[in-house]
């Protein structure tokens, strides 16, 4: 049913999805014979006080009766639910405006390489979502006997992120309940998973499928987020920079959540949790997809970090060469580089009049 079973992103970024060329790299909707091919995968990912709610979607061309991808969570979902029907939608017009004129704790515990459990099995839609959790050679055995076939480059994949967390998502379309809910081939349904973890967590590798990756990610903060440390400590904004370690990955848009923009977002579908006080940013990933070798994690200070895939999700950010580093330096407010500028130099021009000067 599946040609590939691939270790793709599932939620906002998310990222995760399969595909089925005979020998494809590892990620992309996966078909008999490469007849599903992925075209943009959409993502959202909001973080707070512990707690990552993590949506994602994709838009794919072809045709298949059968078609699913596997993917690497960070820990056992609280819940997994339809996302918002219109979210993804509304903060891409909100990053792209358009002319005027137109609990669980994360798990750590692998199980036996010969018994993978299934967690948490749900419908969203035309998907139908099985929670795994177990070594990487136990999930790769659970896919083999329920219709997954997996190329050796794919094993491998998954046998590197296992490494990692012992947790998937592995999803199934169903075509045969798409044409009964009318839904339009080619359009994904957005998926929101709810995961208690220290740090915001996304994984991209998956995207490289042997082509140019194209993706999208919104994050919802309690702060500015930005691309370097010093920017963040002085209060410079990240508009316009690329994510240290992975080129064209850049961030494109940021702003602090406004009042037609959160009206809309909080009364979606299952999406109250959304905050008033959250700041908006919009990254964009356009590379080849050899260049695709990374996830990503977000610090207590905001800076986006990538780190390569199979690192244990919370290491990128605590990881040993983070661990001589304030994890939480304060910041100043967004906005406040120039106002630091000009008080550094009054400062230094007053130093420089009172330095006593020899008799």
């Amino acid at each position: 049913m599946v040609n590939k079973l691939v270790p793709a992103a599932a939620a906002t970024l998310a990222l995760f999805l399969t595909q089925a060329l005979p020998a494809a790299a590892c990620g992309g909707l996966i078909a008999p014979n490469g007849a599903i091919r992925l075209e943009r995968a959409t993502t959202l990912v909001a973080w707070h006080d512990g707690v990552e709610r993590y949506m994602t979607s994709f838009s794919y061309n072809g045709s298949a009766p059968s078609f699913g991808w596997i993917v690497p969570l960070p820990a056992v979902p609280e819940k997994v639910e339809e996302g918002g029907g219109w979210t993804l939608q509304r903060l891409f017009r909100e990053t792209h405006p358009q002319p005027q004129i137109l609990g669980l704790e994360f798990a750590s515990k692998a199980t036996p390489a010969d018994a993978a459990v299934v967690l948490q099995q749900v419908q969203v839609r035309a998907l139908d979502i099985t929670v795994l959790r177990g070594s990487g050679q136990g999930v790769l055995d659970w896919a083999a006997g329920n219709g997954f076939a997996v190329d050796a480059e794919t094993r491998a994949h998954i046998l590197q992120y296992a490494k990692g967390s012992p947790v998937f998502m592995a999803a199934k379309y169903n075509a045969g309940r798409a044409l009964q809910q009318r839904l339009i081939f080619g359009d994904g349904a957005p998926v929101l998973i709810t995961m208690k973890i220290a740090h915001p967590w996304i994984p991209f590798e998956v995207l490289a499928a042997g082509q140019q990756v194209q993706a999208d990610l919104y994050l919802l903060s309690d702060k500015p987020v930005n691309t370097s440390e010093w920017r963040a400590l002085i209060g410079a904004s990240g508009v316009g920079t690329t994510v240290q370690g992975a080129d064209g990955f850049t961030l494109d848009f940021q702003e602090k959540m406004t009042d037609s923009l959160y009206h809309d977002l909080s009364t979606d579908k299952n999406m109250g949790w959304v905050r008033r006080d959250s700041w908006l940013t919009y990254l964009s990933l356009n590379a080849p997809d050899s260049e695709v070798t990374y996830d990503m994690s977000v610090t207590p200070m905001g800076v986006v970090k990538v780190a390569p895939f199979g690192t244990k999700p919370m290491a990128i950010v605590d990881g040993a060469a983070m661990a001589a580093q304030p994890l939480d330096a304060p910041t100043a407010p967004m906005g406040n580089a120039p106002t630091l500028l000009v008080l550094a130099l009054v400062i230094g021009a007053a130093m420089w009049i009172l330095k006593p000067r020899p008799a």
